[in-house]
């Protein structure tokens, strides 16, 4: 078995339910089996606690980038590191705040929809997406307060890809979004100091 990606290593320890998940991202089945088990009746905090290590390490491998690698190509579709970051940062806010909605008892009569592929602003300066990620981790905060005590709540809001989850889960789920992105981040940060 092969070791751990250098940018891995420390989440292993730091946030572990949030590893575990990602490392059976490709099976939709082993993911959802693993959410269910990891993010169960007061796992808000534990989860969130993670979801804080996770931001920190999107906040490092974002400033280990030089300016000019935030327009390179980020790799998800066509979007460069800027836009690809700043999607991260809104889908952090953004399920989780369905989530805690819903745990909430104020889900919208108008159910909202995911809509994967959503790019943030190409544009975006670093010190923009760092703004960006603080929001994220105050947001993500703010909704995990709410989901505590109701993590094993169903939650309506359906995911093309992943279906339905209950609310404790989609905080879970938020942080293995991260890991995706994550792994591209280091994967450019690596390609960008090869080239400086």
């Amino acid at each position: 078995m092969s070791s751990s990606p250098d940018w891995l290593t420390p989440l292993e320890t730091t946030a572990p339910d949030v590893v575990a998940c990602w490392l059976v991202a490709d099976s939709l089945r082993r993911v959802r089996r693993e959410l269910r088990a990891r993010a169960g009746a007061g796992s808000a905090e534990r989860v969130l606690s993670q979801q804080d290590a996770i931001a920190d390490a999107r906040g490092a491998a974002l400033r280990r980038l030089p300016e000019a690698a935030l327009r390179m190509p980020g790799g998800e579709a066509d979007w460069n590191v800027a836009e690809t970051f700043a999607h991260t940062t809104a889908a952090r806010r953004w399920l989780p705040r369905q989530a805690a909605l819903s745990a909430s008892g104020e889900w919208p009569d108008e159910a909202p929809v995911v809509q994967p592929g959503v790019p943030g602003r190409p544009d975006a300066t670093r010190d923009e997406l760092l703004t960006l990620l603080e929001k994220s981790r105050h947001s993500m905060g703010l909704s995990a307060r709410q989901i505590a005590g109701h993590e094993t709540q169903p939650c309506p809001l359906q995911h093309p890809l992943i279906g339905r989850l209950r609310c404790g889960e989609w905080l879970l789920f938020a942080g293995v979004h991260d890991l995706m992105h994550l792994e591209q981040l280091d994967r450019i940060a690596t390609s960008a100091a090869s080239l400086a």
